[in-house]
């Protein structure tokens, strides 16, 4: 592939070659990586890894945790590959040819305790712009946000966890999908400033959990008129803090 980059991301812990026009990582990769609690020898599987911008800094988080991160698109998984590779991290991290729509019985894999998605945001070009070519997959749903729960769901063990950024207007759509067959949901919503709407979602579930919903604390991105981020997210962005949830 031409026209590719390669960043650091978690203050130069891992390596990213991704492509250089089109979608890539930003803060929504490294807010669910943030938010992946995985334990020691607990398997984790990312749908939609992309070029492996959260699947590889969960990794980095999570050193006795095993990842599989699942993408469609060639070129993302020629990437996620090479990323695998880049960061020394074959012996925990691979990256699969899947899709979403495809069900997650078609990988032939074990439930995994585990579960990771950013997923695209929207459900049908007509709501929004088209976006350029190269961003159309990573932007827009063609299976639908419930191809994306019902995956998640069949691909994490009972009691295991499954763990979403998303639009914050998408909220409802997320929780009514998830609570048939997943409880004891944590959310915690990200604002831009203090003083406007969550524009995006984190969003913790459990298989077949019982618990009750939990509003956790906001994260707030920004100061008006201070630096690019407020120190706490500073601190997640160079792999400094987690997002914990609650136990």
């Amino acid at each position: 592939m031409t026209n590719v980059t390669e960043d650091l991301l978690l203050d130069g812990r891992i390596r990213l070659r991704q492509p250089a026009r089109g979608y890539r990582a930003g803060l929504d990769a490294a807010l669910l990586a943030a938010a992946c609690d995985a334990g020691p020898g607990a398997r984790v599987i990312e749908a939609g890894c992309g070029p492996g911008a959260a699947l590889l800094a969960a990794a980095a988080r999570r050193p006795q945790a095993r990842f599989v991160g699942v993408e469609r698109e060639a070129d993302a998984l020629a990437l996620a590959l090479a990323n695998v590779g880049l960061n020394d991290l074959q012996g925990r991290v691979e990256a699969l040819a899947g899709d979403v729509a495809a069900r997650f019985k078609a990988l032939g894999l074990p439930p995994f305790d585990a579960a990771l998605a950013n997923p695209p945001f929207f459900d049908d070009p007509a709501t929004l712009r088209a976006p350029a070519p190269e961003k159309a997959a990573a932007w827009i749903a063609d299976e639908g946000l419930m191809a994306w729960v019902e995956f998640l769901l069949k691909a994490v063990r009972e009691g295991g966890t499954i763990t979403v950024v998303h639009r914050a207007d998408r909220l409802a759509d997320l929780l009514g999908l998830l609570a048939p067959k997943a409880g004891s949901f944590q959310i915690r919503p990200v604002h831009p400033f203090a003083d406007e709407p969550a524009k995006r979602v984190l969003v913790r579930a459990v298989k077949t959990g019982r618990g009750p919903l939990r509003l956790l604390p906001p994260l707030v991105l920004h100061d008006r008129g201070g630096a690019k981020h407020r120190p706490e997210v500073e601190a997640i962005l160079r792999g400094e803090a987690d997002l914990p949830w609650l136990r």
